[in-house]
């Protein structure tokens, strides 16, 4: 590997927590380290230990093995020369050797990664929480070799970086095998955590490594600097075959707990019991398919995990909408949710999900986000409650769960008449139409919600295209439940039927009203109508969602008309465009703007962000819409390339967030993104190869 390949890596334990890096070894971003920590899950995610920098001295010659980027302009050191393989599965293993080198004895150092599942629990004892990250050294070669380890350590907020100055200190006591350490300044204590080995010589020296640079974040016109603090020297003297086994763990919250020693076996203990766990979510593949989509299968079950975390502050499973960067988000979740859980047959994870969501419903909305601890939920967004109600009539009709029904169904009553009633940022139902409009000016309630200096950069008031389909659907659904509920009920029968017949009524008013959004001279529905009953006649991949629901309102002739200039103007390797190239708003570079490099890059990006940018959780939706509506006709979208994407490109073993509307669809924003992930699970047959 004569190349900086700084394609990524990424680690996850349920938890919030994470580990990433690059091929390389060399750190691009604010977000590359191998222990952020959520120290209130998936919260307070915290950077404690960057890497460590290590040194292999054989027959008195002195190798760095680390690759660095530094302020200055220089990579340095250049170990990267001297990296011969990397694989990420079953763990992220790098490996070092010298055939390079033909004046030095052979020899090899191998290196692996673990960050072990952290959600402890034992019957229905309360949630605890371990952060810790495995790191296994073994060394082959001909003569014994020196091993010299240097950790590079932080204390701070995986969205900033750690500067050098005279107030900030790091504490160490040492004891046999193990160093406690912890961050200090006047007027604030940090995470107490602890590294231990199983064997070497500690000796402490206290050293500032000054101006590391980031040149991801240079890139994206943010902070790229970033000091780091090496608390002292671990020297192991290395036999051939030896190995080493280190642990990083937070110390949290009894600063005190005993001292669990490492083995030998420990690091391949641990890694045989998350290849346990995971096998337990493993649904296996149709047998008719060849044996490396099954593979393929396996890699993304595995992909789809690592976005499954517990909320400490809702004591329930959520999903991080991507990393390195995200949170967990309500909309996020809800349409990722069939494909983490329901393809995968994990119904305890979607009951979970669905039921922790339904109690947060207030004001007939669904939270997009959770708070931490002592805050409130955040109610912006208008579609999150219509993909509740929609994906609940998923999982009901994938596990015959019809008990679940009976205790959610109250919630389904309270969004139906919030919504008809009206409630927050004007969300109401038309009494003319039928159709759910809204009119608050200053926020952007879809999923489209890119907002620069207060205003939305696709405001969408009015009626927009999905939203009115997933209302359409959402009473197609609540008409099912009624009915079933009056069949099952004995006094009550007549008042699930009352309520079923009205569901009934309302569906067909808002079918009939659906025709307002069809633009016949482009043969598309129009986007959204505004409060003025202006429609706007983008061409947005809103349509396509539209389409792509249980219950569809729109006549097939229509639905044909619209996936074909869909497949024509907004169809990629790697999804749909978020708008027409023909439109005059259209940017099909999510980065820098080359006219105008004057612009910030953040600035940008938010103006690009829903203005042409391909995203590949859409491609859900084509499938599904194109199955429908051409189900005699082939899919007109290859797979290829978004699995090559998936198992070589960006994070490997994970799918990007966003792809510029341009060729060659340069993958961009969050590296590994949640819904990506899940439609790619939900529709892995129809891109997979099949035997």
């Amino acid at each position: 590997m004569n190349d900086l390949d700084t394609r990524e890596w990424l680690l996850t334990n349920g938890l919030g927590s994470f580990a990433s890096g690059t091929v390389c070894d060399a750190h691009t971003r604010t977000y590359h380290g191998w222990l952020f920590a959520a120290l209130d899950p998936p919260a307070q995610r915290t950077l404690l230990l960057s890497h460590i920098a290590a040194n292999l001295e054989v027959a008195g010659r002195s190798l760095e093995l680390g690759t660095n980027f530094w302020v200055s302009g220089a990579i340095a050191p250049r170990g990267y020369q001297l990296l011969q393989s990397f694989q990420l599965d079953p763990v992220p293993t790098w490996v070092w050797s010298n055939p390079g080198l033909p004046d030095l004895p052979r020899w090899q150092l191998t290196r692996r990664l673990l960050l072990p599942y952290g959600l402890l629990t034992s019957g229905h004892q309360p949630a605890e929480f371990c952060n810790r990250l495995l790191i296994h050294y073994r060394y082959d070669g001909t003569e014994a070799a020196v091993l010299r380890l240097r950790p590079l350590i932080a204390d701070r907020d995986f969205h900033h970086q750690q500067q050098m100055n005279g107030g900030l200190q790091f504490s160490q006591l040492i004891d046999p095998h193990r160093l406690l350490l912890q961050a200090m300044r006047s007027d604030w204590v940090g995470t107490p955590w602890q590294l231990c080995w199983t064997h070497g010589s500690y000796q402490p020296n206290g050293v500032w490594y000054r101006s590391y640079r980031y040149p991801e974040e240079t890139k994206r016109g943010l902070g790229d600097r970033e000091d780091l603090y090496n608390p002292g020297c671990l020297t192991v003297m290395m036999q051939p075959g030896e190995t080493l086994t280190l642990e990083a763990r937070v110390r949290y919250p009894d600063p005190v707990q005993p001292y669990l020693h490492l083995s030998a076996d420990t690091f391949d203990r641990a890694v045989a019991a998350e290849q346990q766990r995971l096998s337990q979510h493993y649904r296996m593949p149709p047998a008719n398919v060849a044996p490396c989509a099954k593979d393929l299968w396996q890699q993304l079950l595995k992909a789809g995990d690592q976005f499954v975390a517990y909320r400490a502050s809702i004591a329930g499973p959520t999903v991080i909408a991507g990393y390195p960067w995200f949170n967990d988000w309500g909309r996020d979740t809800l349409i990722s949710l069939p494909g983490l859980a329901l393809t995968t047959q994990r119904f305890d994870l979607a009951r979970g999900l669905l039921a922790t969501f339904g109690h947060y419903c207030q004001h007939g909305l669904i939270p997009n986000a959770f708070p931490d601890a002592g805050a409130k939920p955040f109610y912006n967004s208008i579609d999150a409650a219509l993909w509740w109600i929609e994906t609940l009539g998923l999982y009901l009709e994938a596990s015959q769960d019809w008990d679940f029904l009976k205790e959610q169904y109250p919630i389904v009553q309270r969004i139906y008449k919030a919504f008809v009633a009206g409630t927050l940022h004007d969300i109401r139902v038309d009494a003319f139409d039928g159709l759910v409009t809204w009119a608050a000016p200053e926020v952007a309630l879809t999923w489209m919600d890119a907002v620069i200096e207060g205003q939305p950069v696709t405001p969408r008031r009015g009626k927009a295209i999905e939203i009115n389909a997933l209302w359409y659907s959402a009473l197609c659904w609540a008409n099912r439940w009624a009915t079933r509920l009056q069949q099952e009920s004995g006094d009550a029968a007549a008042t699930f039927g009352n309520q079923a017949h009205r569901y009934a009524q309302q569906a067909e008013q808002v079918r009939l009203s659906l025709q307002k959004f069809w633009n016949s001279e482009q043969g598309y529905f129009y986007d959204t109508i505004a409060p003025n009953d202006y429609p706007d006649p983008a061409i947005r991949p809103n349509a396509v969602i539209a389409l792509s629901l249980q219950h569809c309102g729109f006549p097939a002739a229509q639905a044909q008309q619209v996936l074909t200039v869909a497949r024509d103007r907004l169809l990629t390797p790697y999804g749909l465009r978020s708008l027409d190239p023909a439109h005059s708003s259209y940017v099909g570079h999510y980065a820098r703007s080359p006219q105008h490099p004057e612009v910030a890059s953040q600035l940008w990006r938010d103006r690009a962000y829903h203005q042409g940018t391909v995203w590949s959780w859409l491609i859900g939706p084509f499938i599904r819409a194109w199955q429908q509506f051409y189900p005699n006709q082939p899919l007109p979208f290859d797979g290829k390339l978004l699995l090559e994407h998936f198992e070589q490109s960006a994070c490997l073993g994970s799918v990007s967030e966003i792809f510029d509307g341009d060729p060659p669809h340069a993958p961009r924003g969050a590296v590994a993104q949640a819904w990506s992930v899940a439609e790619l699970i939900r529709h892995w047959q129809a891109v997979a190869p099949l035997g």
